[in-house]
């Protein structure tokens, strides 16, 4: 065997050779790159800084290696604009000489962020920032910020000792209990879908606020009735990093019984984006540029898309720990539909069928309370491990599969 490996080596070509070397180069590459990225520690790095523009409007690109969250500690008005960029930080100190409205630049690491100081020529104000996923030919995220001009002289009275970056938000979740109100949902031998949702809920928040790392927050906390759509608006204008909505599911067979997670079809993600554009200034709720709609539209689909993976993600963390509890799943569990409450383009989602309360076993587990704290205790486990590793393998559901009556 090993000989005649080594006759076909020898006849081959210069250029198979070559071909051959570049694809081991590109195989250590990876490598290499997945090293770096488990010594980060699950921290991203700032990988270059970027200018554009002039006096009236300067933009600032960040090149990151992965997602980050910005927020704004010093806005323009004195002549500087600072920032805090959670999530990466900056190989070492880097500072420089920006152009346009920036006079330079300096981008120090601060724990788990980054502090950003522009000094500025004149005051100005933040038009806007964003964050650009991976798309277009581009491998790698940006975080923009667009400076305009303001024409005012700079309100700084005083140089002072700049303060240290306040700490990163924690991450918001969105609790959705399924139905309630007039909309009871499914039925079972001794209770209803929107009860059983409800309890569930109450318990996944306590569990989730047990550990200190999270905001959370409900689409209901009684039984009242909250329109489809009305639940995934709440959770975006709030900001939500997550949603995942519970439910109930129901069959003509008593026998069905095990839990399943949907998350966005490919079918529902076009209908997303439909009903997003059909809005007045829907750019501004994504802070998108909104001066080109082609160029916004484009990066409207790439933000679905990057929101569809991290969903699929998220759902792949929870199967995962639902499985590990010896909790039962449906022989297909991760499942795509297109249900109103997975439409945010900019929010992962998933919505998580509990069991079937038409099974009487499940419908048993879903009313016992131990039973229910074991199942939200990994649900929330499943969460956590979605944080922890952000970045992980994406991997899309099946298309085609078919929704139950969740929705």
């Amino acid at each position: 065997m090993h000989g005649l490996s080594r006759m076909k080596l020898a006849h081959w070509s210069v250029r198979e050779r070559v071909i051959a070397a570049v694809g081991l180069l590109v195989f250590a590459v990876a490598l290499l790159a997945a090293g770096r990225g488990l010594a980060a520690g699950g921290m991203g790095e700032i990988l270059r800084v970027r200018f554009g523009g002039d006096a009236e409007r300067t933009r600032v690109v960040f090149d990151l290696d992965r997602t980050a969250r910005g927020e704004v500690i010093q806005s323009g008005d004195d002549g500087r604009v600072v920032l805090s960029l959670a999530g990466v930080s900056p190989p070492g100190q880097r500072s420089g000489a920006g152009q346009g409205l920036v006079r330079d630049f300096r981008v120090a690491g601060a724990g788990a962020a980054s502090r950003i100081e522009l000094d500025l020529a004149t005051s100005a104000e933040i038009e806007r920032r964003f964050l650009l996923p991976p798309g277009d030919g581009v491998a790698h995220y940006r975080y923009v910020i667009d400076l305009k001009a303001t024409g005012r002289a700079p309100t700084r009275t005083a140089e002072r000792r700049p303060a240290p970056p306040r700490p990163a938000e924690k991450p918001l979740i969105f609790i959705d209990a399924g139905h309630g109100g007039r909309d009871p949902g499914a039925s079972g031998a001794h209770s209803r879908e929107s009860a059983v949702t409800l309890a569930a809920a109450q318990a996944l928040k306590a569990e989730l606020e047990r550990g200190g790392r999270y905001r959370v927050r409900m689409t209901r906390d009684s039984d009242a009735y909250v329109d489809l759509y009305r639940r995934v608006a709440i959770a975006r204008q709030a900001g939500a990093d997550l949603f995942i909505s519970l439910h109930a599911d129901a069959g003509a067979d008593p026998a069905t019984r095990g839990a399943s997670v949907y998350t966005l079809s490919e079918q529902g993600a076009g209908r997303a984006v439909r009903e997003f554009t059909r809005g007045e200034n829907w750019q501004r709720s994504l802070n998108l540029p909104g001066r080109d709609a082609s160029v916004d539209r484009i990066l409207l689909d790439m933000t679905q898309r990057a929101t569809q993976n991290r969903s699929a993600q998220l759902a792949r963390s929870l199967l995962g720990e639902l499985e590990g509890a010896d909790h039962p799943l449906l022989r297909r569990s991760h499942r795509d539909a297109g249900l109103a409450v997975l439409l945010a383009p900019d929010v992962p989602a998933v919505l998580l069928e509990m069991g079937f309360i038409t099974n009487p076993e499940d419908e048993r587990l879903l009313n016992d309370p131990r039973a229910r704290r074991r199942l939200m205790q990994a649900v929330a486990e499943g969460i956590d491990a979605y944080f922890r590793e952000p970045q992980g393998e994406l991997q899309m559901a099946s298309a085609g599969a078919a929704a139950g009556g969740a929705n």
